[in-house]
């Protein structure tokens, strides 16, 4: 275990030249060269996509909503989290307060949950809450998936027209923006293609916006095809400054520019790359972490993990520590309740995973983080160094200092500082274009699924192209239908009617799988726009301090792990959730329990990792050899360790699960398809491998398994070799 540290210089991006047109600034405002830019290009008549790939930190949102700022420009901005909407929604009214509007837009934000809620509270279907809602509002702030929903008819009742929802929506917004999109894969950026697809072809053009410090060259390539008129943004060089001494950053002050992060002292921490190496020197190393607090009294830290159940071990362990110290201690993952996230923003450190590295604008001084590739190093980090301070009891607090440890897997370390000629050397002081560079091109790539486009994408193009012909619309939008059909299959290199029969194909099956049963489960899988998951369990959550925030749902693959948990029933859990809605006088949402798998109390997270595989009673092997995706019944779970298994796999084995089977160790699968770090694949052995230490099979369900399809050719026989293709 090995230190290496870095100094990364601070970075200063250019004021633009000139002020646009009718931009009446607040006092003491400027506006940076891309604001200016995007600004320019949501305004041009010949523009229809814009992409801002300007640095983390430099101000992309106020670009995105400039123009809704000066005029009744209405916008919908879409993120992929919760938080980073709620971040948004108080930066936004923030933006509101200062630029004082001549007419004040109205900020609506919109989740799953609120909309239920809602919908609950005001006695409306959810479709006439959407419509109500969206109508409130010039600016929405909601999620992709929900966006996706509405144009594919997931919130109408029988006998409403397809375009109930989306034809006023489209109508009455102009911008459509879409905020950290490189954390989306393949499926969802067909989605969002499909979406685009649908609007351009059934409404008069309309703006897209996309924000990301890496932009997706596969949705630009595929938009430019469509016929869509992008205009790209890349980083240009010369409007970012790295200085070296505090005189050149005064000059570039005095000159306009603006500091968007401040000088870093990154610190490589060597690990070997296990499961609990970043959690075991954290816990060897707190008096590291108290003495940055000692030493900078006025610190704000946060710790960005892979794991929910390793940041659920080590709070109340730092809280033990640090608290004494009168130093809070908050928790945000994807388990943590909503109080428990709010409330995490205000903490003197917090400890959290991939919730709170997308975008959420922490002001912090002090991080430590681990990574699984290129793309989540340069994110976390980029969580460090945007802000000089914070405000407390209305005093501004500054820091001292911008302190980062990354804890890396050693063989990054060895590429980086080791060898004859090291690409970084110890204690040497670099710019972040150089340093981003070299992680690219040094640390793990994860695969981009090329290969989803045309196999899959179109699943979704077919579907909404027969909503198009449905007889409430047809006339209404019969060139429309056309126009979208063609698009689709250049963008998709596919033609719709042999995907129409491919799907009519995989009905077939499963009628003839389930004896006639309703339904196609691999084109609603394919037409999703994040996938279903068929393994998701109820959990009523005993560590959670906050009543309402107790009701969850977790994947049964990550409880197998990781949870020590009591099985209940399902009317248990739900007449729980209504008695404690009734105690606490608040709703809770329950349409998310509606298809869990099962229901169970969550006692307490495990110290140590428990091994479990999924089985299957008969022969592996044929279903492995077809090398395609299928639904599957009878796959079992076996964990000698827990006692309420058989409960589990009662419900579980008369369950479908769209599947992939690859014959096939999972790690081995995971390495040489670069799959990436939370990807959903698993062991599985069969009746004649049940035996083996290492299961010999890796399954994949729902939206992964189509994934893996496009992927898994890689791992067929050539001659009688594995082979993988260049």
């Amino acid at each position: 275990m090995s230190d290496y540290c870095i100094t990364l210089k601070p970075v200063y991006s250019c004021p633009a030249s000139e002020t646009p047109r009718g931009v009446k600034l607040p006092e003491g405002w400027s506006l940076a060269w891309h604001q200016a830019a995007t600004l320019e290009a949501i305004r041009d008549p010949n523009i229809d996509v814009i992409f801002n790939t300007a640095m983390t930190g430099d101000g992309k949102s106020l670009a995105a909503y400039l123009e809704t700022l000066l005029t009744d420009f209405c916008a919908v901005g879409l993120y992929p989290t919760n938080e980073l909407a709620r971040d948004q929604e108080t930066q936004i009214k923030g933006y509101i307060d200062k630029f004082q509007p001549y007419s004040k837009p109205r900020v609506v934000r919109l989740s799953g949950q609120e909309l239920e809620i809602y919908a609950e509270n005001e006695g409306l279907k959810k479709a006439a809450a959407i419509a109500t809602r969206t109508g409130q509002a010039e600016i929405l702030l909601t999620n992709p998936d929900i966006l996706h929903y509405l144009h594919r008819d997931a919130y109408l009742t029988r006998g409403d027209s397809p375009d109930k929802l989306w034809n006023r929506i489209d109508k009455n917004f102009d911008l459509f923006i879409f905020d950290e999109f490189h954390v989306f894969q393949a499926p969802q950026i067909a989605s969002v293609i499909n979406t685009m697809l649908l609007i351009k072809n059934t409404n008069r053009r309309k703006k897209f916006l996309f924000l990301s410090a890496t932009p997706n060259k596969q949705l630009l390539e595929r938009l430019k095809i469509a016929g869509f008129r992008c205009k790209d943004n890349p980083i240009d060089q010369s409007k970012y400054q790295f200085p070296d001494t505090a005189n050149e950053c005064s000059q570039l002050e005095t000159q306009g520019w603006r500091q968007v992060s401040r000088e870093i002292t990154l610190n490589f921490i060597s690990l070997e790359p296990t499961s609990k190496a970043s959690e075991t020197w954290l816990k060897e190393n707190r008096d590291r972490i108290l003495t940055q607090f000692q030493k900078h009294p006025d610190s704000k830290g946060a710790i960005i993990l892979n794991s929910i159940a390793a940041v659920k071990r080590l709070t109340p362990f730092f809280r033990e520590i640090l608290e004494p110290h009168g130093l809070v201690v908050g928790e945000n993952t994807g388990l943590s309740g909503k109080e428990e996230k709010e409330r995490s923003l205000q903490a003197d450190l917090v400890l959290g995973t991939s919730t709170i590295d997308v975008g959420v604008d922490f002001k912090i001084n002090f991080l430590i983080f681990e990574s699984a590739d290129a793309g989540s190093f340069i994110q976390r980090l980029g969580r460090l160094g945007r802000h000089d301070g914070y405000e407390q009891n209305g005093q501004k607090i500054a820091f001292e200092t911008f302190t980062a440890y990354a804890l890396t897997p050693n063989f990054l370390v060895e590429k980086l500082f080791l060898g004859d000629t090291p690409i970084l050397e110890a204690t040497g002081i670099y710019d972040r274009s150089f340093f981003h560079h070299q992680i690219r091109e040094n640390y793990r790539r994860i695969n981009d699924f090329e290969g989803y486009y045309s196999r899959w994408g179109a699943v979704q193009s077919m579907r909404i192209c027969l909503q198009l012909g449905h007889k409430t619309i047809k006339q209404q939008y019969e060139s429309s239908q056309k126009a979208f059909q063609t698009a689709c299959e250049e963008v998709f290199n596919t033609n719709l009617k042999k995907v129409f029969g491919r799907s009519k194909a995989w009905e077939r099956e499963w009628q003839q799988l389930s004896g006639n049963g309703k339904g196609n489960p691999i084109a609603e899988d394919a037409s999703s726009f994040r996938g279903f998951s068929p393994l998701q369990c109820g959990i009523y959550d005993l560590t959670e301090s906050n009543e309402i925030d107790r009701f969850k749902t977790y994947d049964l693959p990550g409880i197998l792990g990781n949870l020590e948990i009591e099985v209940m029933t399902k009317e248990g859990f739900m007449q729980l959730l209504k008695e404690t809605t009734e105690r606490i006088g608040q709703p809770i949402p329950k349409g998310r329990f509606a298809h869990c798998l099962a229901f169970m109390k969550l006692r307490t997270y495990r110290e140590e990792r428990l091994n479990w595989r999924f089985t299957y009673s008969g022969k592996l092997d044929a279903i492995a050899d077809a090398w395609k995706v299928q639904v599957l019944t009878g796959i079992e779970v076996w964990q000698p360790e827990n006692y309420w298994i058989g409960e589990i796999n009662k419900r579980l084995k008369k369950q479908a699960l769209v599947s992939y089977v690859i014959r096939r160790p999972v790690a081995e699968v995971r390495s040489r398809l670069r799959l990436p770090m939370h990807f959903a694949i698993y062991p599985i052995s069969d009746q004649y491998s049940f035996h083996d230490t290492t299961a010999p099979y890796s399954i994949a369900f729902s939206q992964s398994a189509l994934l893996l399809d496009t992927l898994a050719y890689s791992f067929k026989s050539q001659g009688g070799e594995i082979w993988i293709a260049g």
